[in-house]
């Protein structure tokens, strides 16, 4: 495995996630069938540093949490308000010697309610209803692939074959074997 970052774009510090001549073992549906597949072979005494997991066919999925109203809004940037205020407040009482520390922080505590309420509210407005839902979103792979150095490739199918934990997807073993190598790694004859 490389220690140093090769390629003209190749950034220091991510040396450690890329492989001299990857060669797949196979792809998988699930994240938890490629660990499963690194986990066997780790089980088995595979020197498992020349293994790498890439997510593979990405896509972003949003999920919808809640309707957004001026009062959810409000309240949202009330609350938000309130915990900046108690930090600042906190931080503000640690160096103060005049004032209590109970009245300092109900005072930043106050200050950000009305804070965060009017922030809140003026960015709202903004949107002009362009947005009124709250959503989460993550980007997730639909394919896991399992590479490894081209060197030790054969022993670590051989060690998968026989735990049988088989691949499911196109590039599973039998089928034809490819190099996989990001742009940057590649090198013109």
């Amino acid at each position: 495995m490389s220690l140093q970052p090769k390629g003209p774009g190749a950034r220091p510090g991510f040396a450690t996630l890329s492989l001299d001549y990857p060669m797949s073992l196979g792809t998988f549906e699930k994240y938890e069938q490629a660990q499963k597949a690194v986990d066997v072979l780790s089980d088995n005494g595979f020197p498992v540093e020349n293994c790498l997991i890439v997510g593979t066919d990405l896509k972003q999925v949003e999920r919808v949490t809640a309707r957004l109203t001026w009062g959810r809004v409000a309240l949202g940037g009330a609350l938000s308000g309130l915990w900046l205020g108690l930090f600042v407040g906190l931080i503000f009482s640690l160096f103060s010697e005049r004032t209590s520390a109970f009245a300092l922080l109900l005072a930043t505590a106050l200050w950000g309610v009305l804070f965060g309420l009017i922030w809140s509210l003026v960015g709202y407005a903004f949107t002009k209803g362009t947005r009124d839902f709250s959503s989460v979103s993550q980007v997730v792979a639909t394919k896991y692939e399992v590479f490894t150095e081209h060197k030790v490739a054969q022993q670590a199918r051989d060690i998968l074959a026989k735990a049988n934990v088989l691949p499911t997807g196109p590039s599973a073993w039998g089928g034809t074997e490819t190099e996989t190598r990001p742009p940057s790694d590649r090198t013109e004859a």
